[in-house]
């Protein structure tokens, strides 16, 4: 796709997220919304996939380790045609297949459960060196959130990670500099990010991580990398694309109301007619 379609399936996600959340009447927008651009352009650009075949060899992985951000996979999977889109309104609603954090059970197109923060990077590790031991060609992608630094599994993972070169596997940090309790700076400080990670082994490109072509650069150096994997530490806004939840904390994990609901889809669907 060029950045321009990828733009206009984010877009699409992101109207996804806002109408299956006051569906649910629960979850979490604001980390939601600030990694559409990121899953968008790894499920319709980067990524080997097939459907028809969610269990298919030699697919890449992909691991939502930020697991309460279940929305953004779940709308990508369905516009990829992993199952229908009407199970989108089925949004942690008993009797249906969408669970409030990714089920690798229960929903196709889901590698792995995640939700526990800190887990996602250890799990996507297993998928790339057993990619490596097996001699596939497939690669790990695993995205992160800025308040999962402050678990110590990630940086045992990152060592990990390094020591056994696994230059298959890539890490998109969605660094949008908010958590549930306020500015990640102050509930635990972890930065300077990028020479902590570089300090660990890993290449690091750092990129908007609203910017398509950035993204889409960033994920073809990433795979000439040899030898090491990357972090692509990605500068997002919360509640990306809603005027009123952009860069509000209250947003992580509060649902909108109807009303709510209906100004973010009108300013979505206004961004839609402007890219065409």
């Amino acid at each position: 796709m060029t950045a321009l379609e990828l733009k206009r399936v984010a877009n699409v996600i992101r109207q996804d997220i806002i109408s299956m959340l006051a569906a649910a009447k629960s979850g979490h927008p604001g980390g939601s919304l600030s990694a559409a651009d990121i899953v968008a352009t790894l499920f319709f650009n980067e990524m080997r996939l097939n459907p028809n075949d969610p269990h298919w060899e030699d697919r890449d992985r992909f691991v939502l380790s930020k697991g309460h951000a279940a929305p953004v996979l779940y709308s990508a999977l369905a516009e990829k045609g992993y199952f229908p889109k009407e199970e989108l309104q089925g949004l942690r609603q008993t009797g249906h297949m969408l669970q409030g954090h990714p089920d690798m059970k229960k929903t196709p197109g889901v590698d792995m459960s995640t939700g526990s923060l800190g887990q996602g990077l250890s799990a996507a590790n297993g998928m790339a060196l057993a990619g490596k031991l097996d001699g596939k060609d497939y690669r790990v992608y695993t995205v992160l959130g800025d308040g999962e630094m402050a678990e110590g599994q990630i940086w045992e993972a990152a060592m990990a990670a390094a020591h056994y070169k696994l230059d298959n596997l890539t890490a998109i940090l969605d660094y949008n500099g908010l958590q549930i309790d306020g500015k990640t700076d102050s509930v635990m400080c972890s930065a300077p990010l990028a020479q902590k990670w570089q300090a660990f082994c890993w290449h690091v490109i750092e990129v908007d991580g609203h910017d398509i072509d950035a993204l889409l650069a960033g994920f073809a150096e990433a795979k000439q990398v040899k030898g090491r994997p990357t972090m692509i530490i990605a500068k997002t806004v919360k509640g990306k694309g809603v005027s009123f939840m952009e860069d509000q904390a209250g947003w992580h994990g509060n649902a909108p109301s109807l009303e709510q609901a209906e100004q973010a889809l009108k300013e979505l669907r206004e961004e839609a007619k402007n890219l065409g």
